[in-house]
């Protein structure tokens, strides 16, 4: 009997032929369970496809590059022994597996109809999660909260499957129904005409990230009632700050950017106008308590916003050294799905490029999304004479159902003020 045993990729969710990114094993090498056995590129993240049992693994089935889809087969591999169960053994190559046979290596429960299994629902956020430590990893792997997840095993245990589960009803649930009267925009046709009869013309397809992020914007931008409020900052003693700061960091310190402080600067500015800390849910307005701010990051494949995550416990070196890792990840394309998700405010910069203003399309479910260019000098009259001086412009897009004009004005002017002396931080 032999005791090597396949292992595909499991059904979690809509993943039809996606690129293998990164195959951090090799033939010959033992793994534990749990342990990453390929990355898949899925959304605007990347997701590791965890070992379902511990052995080792015999041959590989993949490469980077190749792509691939729910059942493809990954590897072989030889199992572990395991002293107190029989491992489970695939004696012959065997059809993809479906959601209720991704682990083959813990026995099975007492059988019972299929029909009868109870559908994996969500659980109550806050209240205690019984899972064994690989599931809790699982979940964490996928990005998913446990304590959000309801355990259908003995005494509401939450097993692998009820992850899988859960997360394949998340990546194929149906868009939320729009809003009453939004449902048909009557609008033409899209024109289809002939380019190729006006000169000559190629195509390329659009990469992974602008197909998804697409009918995003396209809603945001359609459902939202956006408006853009300018103004502008005198940044010119920030930025001998920031010389001054970076001069005097060691070899191992993070460079900090203006960036980074204009993610202090917008927590200061949302801890005073909580409206701009929240999201439309309904006919009620949730106001969060916590401040994590999503920055715009480029990337040869297009553009993802990683997050800080309580912003307002860090400092500036610490969120400069977390923005460029994140960034980093970004245009390796290893960017983890957790680490875009969560943000209650957003800044795009495009700061390196230049401009002199832009209009940012919000990023649902948040209510406005602050821009900014590159700084310039300009002449400056300061009662008796001009004077060069560095000015920051600053954009805010906003929510109309949430706040309204004069809010927005004082918002954008917070921040202007906070950056033009960082020292009201301190006040």
């Amino acid at each position: 009997m032999s005791n090597t045993v396949e292992i595909h990729v499991p059904d979690i969710g809509d993943f039809n032929d996606v690129p293998v990114i990164e195959i951090p094993v090799a033939a010959g090498d033992r793994v534990s369970e749990d342990d990453t056995l390929i990355v898949l590129e899925s959304d605007k993240a990347t997701l590791d496809v965890p070992s379902p049992q511990s052995g080792t693994i015999t041959e590989l089935k993949v490469a980077e590059g190749d792509r691939v889809s729910k059942g493809s087969l990954v590897l072989l591999m030889e199992l572990a022994a395991h002293p107190d169960a029989a491992a489970p053994v695939a004696e012959t190559p065997r059809a993809a597996p479906d959601a209720e046979t991704v682990e083959q290596a813990r026995p099975a429960p007492a059988s019972r109809p299929e029909a009868d299994r109870p559908e994996p629902a969500a659980g109550t956020p806050g209240k205690p999660s019984h899972a064994s430590p690989s599931v809790r990893k699982l979940a964490r792997t996928l990005g998913v909260a446990i304590d959000e997840i309801q355990g259908t095993g003995r005494k509401n245990r939450i097993t692998r499957e009820d992850v899988e589960a859960y997360v394949k009803r998340r990546l194929t649930a149906p868009p939320p129904t729009a809003p009453q009267g939004t449902a048909l925009l009557d609008l033409p046709d899209w024109p289809k005409p002939d380019f190729a009869a006006f000169g000559p013309t190629e195509r390329e397809p659009l990469s992974r990230i602008a197909r998804i992020s697409g009918p995003s914007l396209t809603r945001n931008a359609i459902l939202i009632p956006h408006v853009c409020n300018f103004d502008k900052a005198d940044v010119s003693d920030l930025e001998d700050f920031r010389k001054r700061l970076n001069k005097e960091a060691g070899p191992d310190d993070a460079r900090i950017t203006m960036l980074a402080f204009a993610v202090k600067a917008a927590v200061s500015a949302l801890k005073a106008h909580p409206r701009f800390n929240a999201s439309l849910d309904g006919d009620e307005i949730v106001l969060k308590h916590y401040w994590n701010i999503g920055v715009a990051a480029d990337t040869p494949e297009g553009l993802v916003v990683p997050v800080i995550k309580e912003a307002d416990r860090k400092g500036l070196r610490e969120i400069a050294a977390e923005m460029a890792s994140l960034a980093n990840s970004a245009r390796q394309g290893k960017l983890k799905r957790d680490a875009m998700q969560g943000a209650t405010f957003t800044i795009s910069s495009l700061g390196g490029v230049g401009g002199t203003g832009f209009t940012p399309i919000i990023n649902a479910p948040e209510v406005a999304i602050l821009g900014m260019t590159r700084a310039e000098t300009q002449p400056v009259w300061d009662g008796s004479a001009f004077q060069p001086r560095l000015i920051q412009p600053l954009s805010l897009s906003w929510d109309h159902r949430v706040v309204d004009g004069v809010a927005a004005a004082r918002f954008l002017r917070h921040v202007s003020e906070v950056m033009s002396d960082f020292r009201r931080l301190s006040v």
